[in-house]
């Protein structure tokens, strides 16, 4: 357990097993198959086995949910930090312990983020009901929490308890569910599968960030003939019917509540164009939706052609830094001077690029 953690937006990291396979260009330069290759714990890729830990996250959960009741405050728990909780590689009863272990803890925030949206729609949508997920729940308590340090709770009082209390609500009032969206194409595929899943609270992390995003305008494509949008901030949809010519608004099943944004970090680290974390931030604030800037990652804007001198072509790259570890960047995400709002970023390190945004930091989190 992470006790305490390095990412800006969570409290601590508990992982119920570790281990995930690469589904699309966020995951290209992942941190945690880096951290778990140098210290050996677990394996990427399609087919490797994931390292399962269920028995000593629970104990971390419930460590954790000792501390908050003592000190009065709710504790956000980022949740898996090395796998992705919906992993389909993962056999639902992995999946079915954790979730009573976030029942359990009433007292703890879980935030969990996919990138396979559609395996956690299925499994959100069909979890047991009423007396089936009291029995659930209980039934993975015994088996997790049972044995030589079982923590201060009694299992015939405090877990029934709290089995009886926590199963009454579904979706779980402290499981906080999101997507990974770090292009426009990744937030239309996956934003529409997390508003179609039941949950309390819904989140989109845009890190790392790699192109334009416009949450405003999600294409959430249904049929032929149709086209539709989703204004994921507000909740809206527009639909468009080609043979009718025509297009009508309707409700949306749900909307986000938080955005968190980030540029990549490592050494091979992606550039950020500044205009993509603005217009997300413009966009929240905009619809009201908490906006969390987390940071610009390796990269930083030291010259923008059209905010600092008309005549840009009077400071190419050499002549701002030597020409070492510096480069143009446009809007579209190219290189070079080809295409819009041509920026030119230079490699200086996360720390000394810091999480400023237009001369301020953007930590917002929801009420």
């Amino acid at each position: 357990m992470g006790e305490t953690t390095k990412i800006a937006w969570t409290d601590a990291t508990i992982n119920f097993w570790q281990g995930c396979t690469k589904v699309s260009a966020a995951c290209d330069h992942c941190y945690a198959e880096a951290i778990a290759s140098r210290f050996k714990t677990a394996e990427w890729g399609f087919n490797k086995p994931r390292a399962e830990r269920l028995v000593k996250a629970a104990r971390e959960a419930l460590k954790l949910e000792r501390r908050a009741v003592r000190q009065g405050r709710r504790i956000k728990v980022f949740s898996n930090s090395m796998s992705d909780f919906f992993d389909n590689e993962v056999p639902d009863e992995w999946r079915d312990a954790a979730m009573a272990v976030i029942a359990l803890t009433p007292h703890l925030d879980w935030l969990v983020l996919t990138k396979r949206p559609k395996v956690m729609r299925a499994y959100m949508t069909h979890w047991p009901d009423g007396a089936a997920r009291y029995h659930h729940v209980r039934f993975a308590a015994d088996q997790l929490l049972r044995g030589p340090d079982p923590g201060s709770y009694s299992f015939n009082d405090e877990i029934g308890k709290r089995a009886s209390a926590a199963t009454a609500l579904w979706p779980l009032p402290n499981l906080w569910l999101g997507v990974t969206a770090e292009d426009q194409k990744m937030a239309d595929l996956r934003i529409p599968d997390l508003l179609a899943t039941p949950a309390v609270r819904r989140f989109v992390s845009c890190e790392p960030l790699l192109g334009p995003v416009d949450l405003t305008k999600v294409n959430c494509r249904t049929e032929e003939d149709h086209e539709k949008w989703t204004d994921a901030l507000r909740g809206t949809t527009t639909m468009w019917n080609h043979e009718r010519a025509g297009g009508w608004g309707g409700i949306a099943p749900a909307r986000l509540g938080w955005v968190i944004v980030g540029g990549e970090s490592g050494r091979a680290a992606r550039p950020m164009h500044p205009d993509w974390a603005r217009s997300l931030r413009d966009q929240c604030e905009a619809a009201q939706v908490s906006y969390f800037f987390k940071q610009w990652g390796e990269w930083q804007t030291v010259y923008d052609r059209d905010l600092d001198d008309p005549d840009w072509r009077r400071a190419p790259a050499t002549s701002l830094d030597g020409g070492h570890n510096g480069r143009y960047l446009n809007l579209a995400g190219g290189w070079g001077f080809h295409g819009e709002r041509v920026v030119f970023v230079k490699r200086v390190g996360t720390k000394r690029a810091g999480n400023l945004l237009d001369g301020r930091t953007w930590e917002e989190f929801p009420a």
